[in-house]
């Protein structure tokens, strides 16, 4: 299927809130966002961070408490699901059971009236889209869990909508076979050339799929970016730490330099007087090669070396109590655990994130009237 490259539909979000009866907080809380025509943006946070919810209020199977939701600057809430011409991909599949692939896939076809002949059509079109051309005559239980998620792609996208949202499609299915339908999504997008919007608690999914990424934590939205700004320059210690693995030294900024209380590291970036918290990303960090010239260098004791194929995580605790890991190539300096080291980045490597950031509380919900 080869639809017409219209970039699909913008859509924003404007102060959206959405509380459930009988509590005292928001599931999300005022939540800003805009997705533009034809990108790819993931919303990524941890269970009950409001993701979902906000994906479902999208598609409208949650309604608004407060806030307005438009696409292509219409506001949607006075139209039903099924009207607003978005296709939706969940976690479950959701085929049914007694109808074959091509039938599942036909399935939003029927219930628009489309005629028989271009039923026809558009299945075997999508049906080929998701290289199942061959399968469509196969019930849900014939199918592999890959292949039952491909034919709900399917019938995402044959009615042609104007945006696809996905909660989570690859949650169920194992590592190798995710990461071999992450490419069949990313291909889908760049041939579909339609907005999607993909919920995931999956960090390397995200950073692999995404052109923006929305990091949500407790109903709010913490940091949106590209993933490499999010990657290379969180904006805080949650993004930090939750995009990704960070060796964290937290101390207070004294002349350009953390002073920790058990050494001082060179910095490079401009913080406000008071605590402060440097992330090093663990690949930024060395072992063995020799320091260049105003790096900081560390003495560790090595707890633990985890192979990982052509990489290896090496775990420490510096002497100052605090425990680190760095990321290494595996034919890298040979290490042991109980031996001592010396651990040495460049003073650009880190980035400074405010230290006195701690769980704001959640907003509470005044009663219903």
């Amino acid at each position: 299927m080869r639809p017409d490259r219209h970039g699909g539909a913008r859509i924003e979000t404007r102060d959206v809130c959405k509380r459930y009866r009988g509590s005292s907080q928001y599931a999300v809380d005022t939540v800003n966002l805009t997705i533009e025509a034809g990108e790819f943006m993931t919303l990524l946070g941890p269970s009950g961070s409001g993701k979902t919810t906000t994906l479902n209020m999208i598609a409208g199977f949650e309604d608004v408490t407060s806030g307005r939701i438009l696409v292509d600057d219409a506001d949607i809430a006075p139209v039903p699901t099924y009207r607003r011409d978005l296709g939706m991909v969940f976690q479950n599949y959701a085929l049914f059971p007694h109808m074959t692939a091509a039938e599942n896939v036909a399935f939003p076809l029927r219930r628009r009236k489309v005629g028989k002949k271009e039923i026809e059509r558009r299945v075997a079109e999508a049906l080929d889209l998701v290289r199942l051309n061959e399968h469509g005559n196969r019930l849900p239980a014939q199918l592999s869990g890959g292949q039952q998620q491909r034919v709900a792609l399917a019938r995402a996208v044959v009615f042609k909508p104007r945006a696809l949202l996905l909660d989570e499609p690859l949650g169920a299915l194992d590592k190798k076979l995710r990461e071999s339908l992450q490419l069949e999504i990313s291909r889908l997008h760049s041939e579909l050339g339609i907005t999607f919007v993909f919920v995931t608690h999956d960090q390397e999914e995200a950073l692999a799929l995404s052109d923006r990424i929305a990091v949500f934590r407790d109903g709010r939205i913490e940091q949106v970016g590209r993933p490499d700004e999010l990657y290379e320059n969180p904006a805080s210690h949650f993004v930090a730490t939750f995009l990704g693995d960070s060796n964290v030294f937290t101390g207070q900024i004294r002349d350009g330099v953390l002073d920790t209380g058990w050494c001082e590291l060179r910095t490079e970036g401009e913080l406000p007087a008071g605590p402060v918290v440097l992330m090093v990303r663990p690949e930024r960090l060395r072992i063995g090669a020799p320091a260049e010239p105003g790096a900081n260098v560390l003495s560790a004791t090595v707890t633990d070396v985890v192979y990982q194929g052509a990489f290896r995580r090496v775990l420490v605790e510096f002497d100052g109590g605090t425990t680190g890991q760095v990321r290494d190539i595996t034919s890298g300096t040979p290490v042991t655990a109980g031996q001592r080291i010396e651990v040495h980045w460049p003073g650009h490597a880190g980035v400074l994130v405010p230290g006195d950031e701690i769980d704001q509380p959640r907003r509470v919900a005044v009663s219903a009237q």
